[in-house]
């Protein structure tokens, strides 16, 4: 009877302390839906806008549901101007941004992460500096900068300029991997008969890859989405896609519905390039980005 007095207080504080985390998941989950449907709305009415006639596009008292069905606003999205021109430049200069971003980024952050060299903290400071100044104060020196090289409503002019944005980006969190990777590991590579290159392409770089396709993406979803700069430094007939969404508005207004067909169509590359690489990209923003 003793022993059953003594165990029998135990059976309720399990099940009180079996619910708890019950409570707690259901919360997070809750928590997790109210960002899922506040970040995904917008996406929805883009696509809810792309498909319902036009003339419901601009209805005063809207719907939420679909009112109906119609590809013609992505038609009249392809006749309204070039759109295929577009698209192309903003691949080149988007693909051109990432490949240059990553190799000269990677180097860099080799060299700060396994070099001591004089003014090295000064090379680290200055990296977040730069990111901590706003795009639109630069616009006129930049500007006037390409103007000055010859620049000026070229691919490679916003290539370059592209690439002072995002480089500072790639080098922080590329040293943040490499940083995570114990150079005894190089060490015992090149100790077997590896040189400093052969051990960084066998040893390094494999571990590297998180960190690499993080770091693409960001830089390929800033090129394509950058507008303001891709605006003052372009002129028309060299525009790139998200400067072409801005033939929808006239003097005569907005074409709403042609405009979210335009910008359906532009986001494809985006997702086709996250469902590829998801996995990695998730697990680049974790693993190390975050290192000092």
């Amino acid at each position: 009877m003793s022993g059953l007095s003594a165990t029998a207080p135990a059976v309720p504080r399990k099940a009180e302390g079996s619910r708890k985390p019950r409570k707690s998941k259901a919360g997070w989950n809750l928590l997790g839906l109210l960002v899922f449907l506040s970040t995904g709305f917008p996406v929805y009415w883009m696509l809810n806008t792309a498909i319902k006639p036009a003339k419901d596009a601009i209805d005063p008292d809207p719907s939420l549901l679909p009112t109906g069905f119609t590809l013609d606003n992505f038609r009249r999205a392809l006749n309204i101007a070039d759109f295929w021109g577009p698209v192309g430049r903003s691949l080149v200069v988007s693909l051109t941004v990432v490949v240059i971003g990553i190799v000269v980024g990677m180097l860099a952050a080799l060299a700060i992460s396994r070099f001591a060299f004089r003014g090295r903290k000064v090379v680290i400071v200055g990296i977040l500096a730069v990111q901590m100044v706003p795009l639109v104060a630069m616009i006129i020196p930049v500007f006037l900068l390409l103007n000055d090289l010859g620049q000026y409503d070229r691919l490679t002019g916003l290539i370059i300029t592209y690439l002072t944005f995002i480089l500072p980006f790639t080098v922080w969190t590329l040293r943040g991997f490499i940083v995570n990777i114990p150079k005894e590991l190089e060490e015992a590579a090149m100790v077997d008969g590896c040189s400093r290159t052969t051990a960084f392409i066998r040893v390094v770089f494999p571990l590297l890859a998180p960190g690499l396709v993080a770091t693409s993406v960001y830089g390929f979803i800033q090129a394509w989405n950058e507008y303001l700069y891709a605006l003052m430094l372009m002129s028309q007939k060299n525009q790139t896609a998200t400067v072409w969404l801005g033939n929808f508005t006239t003097k005569h207004g907005t074409e709403y519905a042609p405009m979210m067909a335009g910008s359906t169509m532009m986001a494809v590359p985006i997702v086709v390039l996250f469902l590829l690489v998801q996995r990695k990209m998730a697990a680049g923003l974790t693993a190390g980005a975050v290192k000092g």
